[in-house]
């Protein structure tokens, strides 16, 4: 399931309070309901939002496993549909937050034989 996060402020503080009295309900709500798979999806931010979107994702998948809790934090839509079924098809993939750049991951420079 994805969830998508937002707008949010631009403050760090502001935002992290938003999100866990606008969106934590709908996350937990999701997951109550049975959701094994949980993923958020962030707007992209300055540095500063990465501590506090770590933290909760982290918090929220320690506290409710077995479900896989993740978040992706981007704004182009293909990108967000690959980088979600990804997180799908992981079933060890849980607590992380994957911030999308737009440029890829690059050309693969070595492949074992």
């Amino acid at each position: 399931m994805l969830i998508a996060v937002g707008p949010l402020p631009d403050d760090p503080i502001a935002a992290a309070a938003e999100f866990h009295a606008r969106w934590m309900g709908q996350v937990l709500a999701a997951l109550d309901a049975g959701a094994a798979v949980v993923t958020l999806v962030f707007a992209p931010a300055p540095f500063a939002h990465t501590g506090w979107r770590e933290a909760a994702i982290q918090l929220l998948a320690r506290e409710r496993t077995p479900a896989r809790i993740n978040a992706i934090a981007g704004d182009d839509p293909a990108e967000i549909a690959a980088t979600a079924a990804f997180v799908d098809s992981a079933p060890g993939l849980t607590g992380q937050y994957l911030q999308l750049d737009g440029h890829g991951a690059g050309e693969v420079l070595f492949t074992s034989q």
